[in-house]
């Protein structure tokens, strides 16, 4: 990777198997752990991208099945790129589709040659082939471009499990063959379902493949938390140390350490701005109904020391906001959701920086007890 304009940096690590690093991108460095804030559409939705920015946020995450629909790949191409398209000029991740595969799965016809989708718009055909995948992405102009993989729900029969992960891994070949641009990073994504050795082997088979990164999909998407975690412990393992490792859709605030517990250095998740939108806000306390009377008159803030707009106003008024079907209130309550994950990163990257990450991952569990909602994973 010397001769790339990707490189990652192991900066410190710190027990159990947290890392600490630099991603280096062509629009910019990305200090790992990292959560990247999801735009499938080209915008987080409810937040431009000055205050996107202020949160914290170094790189997004767009979605190449949608923005092939609306506007377009083309589209964006000619409007000078997914960068300036939506004014973001730091780095950006886009998805492949390979997940709509496992969301659309009724939309959808799984062949070895590809996907085709009927569009969750108007009905019409989409078909996604790992070639047209980085085509697509291509023209979008990410920094990091997703192969695409074959995503099934989890529990499942060993046999769909095993025949989505070895169609992955031959897709992942034909990935890396149609990429032309050097200045698009290509991360290769394990599968496996729960299976630790299916993990292992196609953990194994893609780094024989070399990519610049890699992720670990097909989680959260049915299995308990402790299940995504004892595969990750299996998987991580496998992955060079030199390159970067992306949990891709996981986003309770709990699972997020526990991933950088186990190597993990990338995330991405639509929970901080969907539980936004939907009056539910992180703290350091645990989660925050802000509907609730017992917010009606409480004039202190969200949380004490965050800096986030929400944060300058009281609890009585954020809950005035929904209440009045306000659209500030979505909005406020998102930034503030995004705010505290970037807090969250920033304060994991200290801990290990320090050595201190098992003090730290403590002390957060016993801050959120008990546990926030179930995770969530999509547009």
């Amino acid at each position: 990777m010397n001769s790339s304009p990707f490189r990652f940096d192991l900066l410190a690590t710190s027990d159990p198997a947290a890392r600490r690093g630099t991603f280096h991108t062509p629009h910019g460095p990305v200090e790992t752990p990292a959560f990247m804030p999801v735009g499938t559409l080209g915008t987080v939705k409810g937040v431009d991208v000055g205050r996107l920015r202020e949160t914290g946020a170094q790189m997004v995450l767009g979605n190449t099945y949608h923005l092939a629909l609306r506007p377009g790949e083309q589209v964006v191409a000619q409007l000078g790129g997914l960068h300036k398209f939506m004014g973001w000029d730091g780095p950006i991740l886009t998805d492949s589709g390979g997940f709509q595969v496992f969301s659309l799965a009724e939309r959808t016809k799984v062949t070895e040659h590809g996907v085709t989708f009927r569009s969750h718009i108007d009905g019409s055909p989409l078909e996604l082939t790992p070639e047209r995948s980085i085509a697509i992405q291509e023209a979008l102009g990410s920094d990091i471009a997703m192969q695409f993989d074959h995503v099934v729900a989890l529990p499942n029969s060993a046999e769909a499990v095993a025949d989505a992960t070895w169609r992955s891994v031959r897709w992942a070949e034909r990935c890396r063959a149609a990429a032309t641009r050097d200045d698009q990073a290509q991360f290769g994504i394990v599968q496996g379902g729960l299976d630790p050795g299916l993990r292992r082997e196609s953990a194994a088979a893609l780094v024989k493949l070399d990519f610049p990164g890699y992720a670990v999909g097909g989680l959260s998407v049915g299995e308990p938390p402790a299940e995504m975690y004892a595969i990750l412990e299996q998987t991580t393992p496998v992955l060079p140390a030199d390159r970067p490792r992306y949990l891709m859709g996981v986003g309770r605030p709990e699972d997020l350490v526990e991933g950088i517990a186990r190597g993990i250095d990338l995330f991405d998740c639509v929970m901080p701005t969907r539980n936004g939108r939907n009056a539910l806000v992180f703290t350091d306390r645990g989660p925050v109904r802000l509907r609730n009377l017992i917010h009606e008159r409480d004039g202190g803030p969200l949380e004490p020391g965050c800096p986030c707009p929400a944060c300058q106003r009281s609890r009585g008024y954020l809950r005035h906001l929904f209440h009045a079907g306000e659209m500030l209130g979505p909005i406020l309550a998102s930034i503030h959701n995004l705010t505290y994950y970037q807090r969250l990163m920033a304060e994991a990257r200290e801990a290990i920086a320090a050595d201190a990450f098992e003090e730290f991952r403590q002390r957060k569990h016993r801050s959120w007890a008990p546990a926030a909602p179930s995770g969530e994973r999509g547009a």
